[in-house]
């Protein structure tokens, strides 16, 4: 692409070049219809960011571009969100215009999910990604803006496995719905399309986002679309009738889910607003340690590192004794419940063991270096179950392992009660030499 007068070769030996004294440009990054997107760094700073370059002669000559990139603009100006792309700046020569956005080092999701072997996830991490799509997405809609092309291309992850929305040339704002309180433009990617969309009728743009949430689920944990027709019409029928099939090794909550959101019908459909409080597959989110985004990298489970255990010593084990659990005096809004088993196993097998049995359950099961509740950026008011896991040395080989389920105050204590310990047992299998809850600790 031919380069801008105003844009000049850098004097800091880079070799790059430099967009209005300000950002040097780098590799390109990929490529649309319209625009190039490049690596570049601040000129002043040399913070790294991505620059999507858009030919104006090429957006102008084109019908409906212009108001496109407008749309894309004002969009994301109104949004500020960790799991929005940001738009740091907008600048423009007479032939260009330079959108400065922040840079997500770790590629789209969809090119993550075809380098994954099984070109899919397993569901703990599904459900993180989920997650942040939808505090995303909630946050989006509460603002007026519908983004309305939700699909993996369109979702980034940062370097840590972080997700960013991205991509808001079809986004709808306010001034978008017509006098019926409706959006009318039909747009989108047609797999990913809601039928209404793709039947051209009057729709809720959330409403069709629910529906994309929906089939980007099934991807995340299926590895294939669950309407796939070359013949949209053909597509909309199966989609309306509900003609998809999800693996048996999906769990039963978040099968669920999935049919909630692929229903046909918007006026039911389930919004996204109203997941992380009304869903049980959110509220069954466990603590996750922080390299669990080695699980989006590719890595194996037993490549996550994990922290040798201190040793456990006398004054440790009566202090667990639940007479002398002094927490409550200091006014925590937290009810809880522990189980506690011994084993002689390795504290990497018992983790692995503890992440397959977690996964067969439906929750995130992970040890701890350094326990971290799940991110969810605010998304559940009244709070989520978390578990966490500690392992103490008592006297090699025999290890201590103290499986704690926390609810915040609000979520009441059934959810406590109705955890499924004696699954979790089971699936431990030989791994579990004996088994306490606290109330029996004394034995030990």
């Amino acid at each position: 692409m031919a380069m801008d007068a105003r844009r000049k070769k850098s004097k800091s030996g880079g070799g790059g070049e430099v967009l209005l004294g300000k950002y040097e440009l780098g590799r390109l990054l990929g490529r649309g219809t319209f625009a190039k997107v490049y690596l570049a760094r601040s000129v002043g700073g040399g913070e790294a960011v991505a620059v999507k370059v858009i030919d104006k002669a090429e957006v102008m000559g084109t019908a409906g571009m212009a108001p496109r990139v407008l749309r894309e603009v004002a969009a994301m100006r109104r949004l500020r969100h960790p799991h929005v792309l940001r738009l740091q700046e907008v600048l423009a020569t007479r032939a260009r215009i330079y959108l400065v956005m922040e840079l997500a080092t770790g590629g789209d999701l969809l090119s993550r999910l075809a380098a994954h072997p099984r070109r899919r996830l397993p569901e703990s991490a599904a459900r993180r990604v989920f997650i942040q799509l939808v505090d995303a997405l909630a946050y989006c809609h509460a603002r007026g803006v519908a983004h309305r092309d939700v699909k993996p291309q369109n979702i980034l992850l940062d370097g840590g496995g972080g997700l960013k929305v991205s991509d808001f040339g079809l986004s709808a704002l306010p001034d978008s719905v017509r006098d019926d309180g409706r959006l009318h433009t039909a747009c989108g990617t047609p797999a990913y399309a809601a039928p209404e969309v793709l039947r051209r009728r009057a729709y809720d743009g959330a409403k069709a986002d629910a529906w994309s949430c929906g089939v980007i689920l099934f991807v995340l944990l299926a590895g294939h679309l669950p309407f796939d027709d070359s013949n949209i019409a053909d597509m909309c029928r199966k989609a309306h009738r509900r003609e998809y099939e999800l693996p048996q090794w999906v769990s039963q909550p978040a099968r669920r889910l999935v049919s909630r959101l692929l229903d046909p019908n918007p006026d039911t459909r389930v919004a996204v607003e109203s997941l992380a409080t009304h869903h049980p597959w959110f509220k069954r989110s466990l603590s996750v340690d922080s390299q669990l985004d080695g699980l989006l990298n590719g890595q194996p489970e037993r490549a996550v590192a994990f922290q040798a255990p201190a040793p456990l010593n006398a004054f440790d084990i009566i202090s667990m004794s639940p007479g002398l659990d002094l927490s409550g005096l200091f006014g925590e809004s937290r009810t809880s419940r522990e189980k506690r088993f011994m084993t002689t196993e390795s504290p990497e097998r018992t983790l692995e063991q503890l992440g397959r049995a977690g996964g067969k359950l439906g929750y995130v099961v992970v040890g701890k270096k350094g326990v971290e509740f799940l991110p969810l950026g605010g998304l559940s008011p009244s709070g989520i179950a978390a578990m966490s896991v500690e392992m103490s040395e008592v006297a090699p080989p025999l290890m201590l392992v103290e499986l704690r389920l926390e609810v915040a105050a609000g979520d009441g204590d059934g959810e406590v009660q109705g955890f499924g310990w004696e699954q979790l047992r089971v699936e431990l299998g030989d791994v579990v030499r004996a088994w306490h809850s606290c109330e029996d600790l004394g034995e030990l």
